[in-house]
């Protein structure tokens, strides 16, 4: 029979295991154009490893509240409300998703563990070469890719409740199972100088290639034009599998033309 003393300490510890782990409904597989986040007044920088391909790469893998949660109530509205922000890593394109001095909603969690917060090249040093390829940075803050994979994982991995290999792995899995470039070009989406295509094109190639719907997000060239900038795929608490996505959220698109530029 498990003595008093010996019970209450584990009772104690499972406590503090589940009081440490981070509640959300989601998690947004975040996926941008370079050529779209390049072609803007802010313009771009590359990584030291030279230009990244014309392929999306991951900006990040951010968990969700599928309803925002009122600082003083218990009301809430769909976190896609406030959906669309460009991490404060990268040039500012958009305006904020996350909640700010004057939004009193919480539709997110962010920097949940101050003390797992430092991340090593060495703790993912398997993964690095691929995510020099998948993940690179684009911003002229650095040209370190490191600092953007820390950034990311500082703000939404430890709010993930995965291990630092295993959530930058996870997005990594997701994007190779599911290449949006490729999926865009067989429906006949492709970079160009001149063409445009429809949101609901775009929209519904996503969908018929991964079997899932997702959200999209543009912003706007130099010349103010729309550009399709992000896709938001939606990913199970787990980060292992595609959701269709619980909620919409505002494209920031001013027409249903967007652009794909050249990268």
């Amino acid at each position: 029979m498990m003595k008093p003393a010996v019970a209450f300490v584990l009772l104690c510890s499972l406590l503090a295991i589940s009081s440490t782990a981070e509640e959300f409904d989601f998690f947004y597989l975040v996926q941008q154009w370079p050529g779209s986040f390049c072609d803007t007044w802010s313009g771009c920088c590359f990584p030291d490893t030279g230009k990244p391909a014309a392929d999306f790469g991951i900006h990040g893998l951010w968990p969700n509240y599928a309803k925002c949660h009122s600082l003083h109530d218990d009301e809430g509205l769909a976190a896609g409300e406030h959906v669309g922000d460009v991490n404060a890593f990268f040039h500012s394109t958009s305006v904020g998703r996350r909640h700010g001095k004057n939004n009193k909603k919480k539709c997110w969690p962010e920097y949940c563990d101050d003390g797992n917060a430092a991340l090593s090249p060495w703790e993912i040093r398997d993964l690095v070469a691929s995510m020099e390829t998948s993940w690179p940075t684009l911003s002229c803050k650095s040209s370190q890719s490191i600092e953007f994979w820390s950034y990311e994982w500082k703000k939404h991995g430890t709010c993930s409740n995965l291990g630092k290999h295993d959530y930058f792995a996870r997005a990594l899995a997701l994007k190779a199972a599911y290449n949006l470039t490729a999926i865009l070009a067989a429906a006949g989406i492709v970079p160009s100088a001149t063409d445009t295509y429809s949101l609901s094109d775009v929209s519904n190639a996503i969908a018929k290639g991964t079997g899932f719907t997702a959200n999209l997000e543009c912003n706007r060239d130099a010349d103010g034009e729309d550009q399709l900038f992000q896709v938001y795929q939606c990913v199970d608490r787990d980060g292992a599998q595609l959701i269709d996505c619980p909620v919409p959220m505002p494209t920031k698109c001013h027409g249903d033309q967007v652009k794909l530029p050249l990268f």
